[in-house]
């Protein structure tokens, strides 16, 4: 998942659906790449939480 954010990064639109939280993402994928990874996806983001 952060490859490919990396590469999209200031050059196309990236839409994500999840049941998890960002919060919930260290238990996914070791922490320092969850920081990183939830750092890439609110750079310029627009958040909306439906539910």
């Amino acid at each position: 998942m952060h490859q490919v954010l990396t590469g999209r990064e200031e050059k196309n639109s990236v839409a994500i659906a999840s049941n998890e939280s960002f919060s919930g993402f260290d238990q996914i994928m070791p922490k320092a790449l969850a920081t990183a990874t939830v750092d890439r996806l609110l750079h310029h983001a627009h958040v909306g939480v439906t539910g």
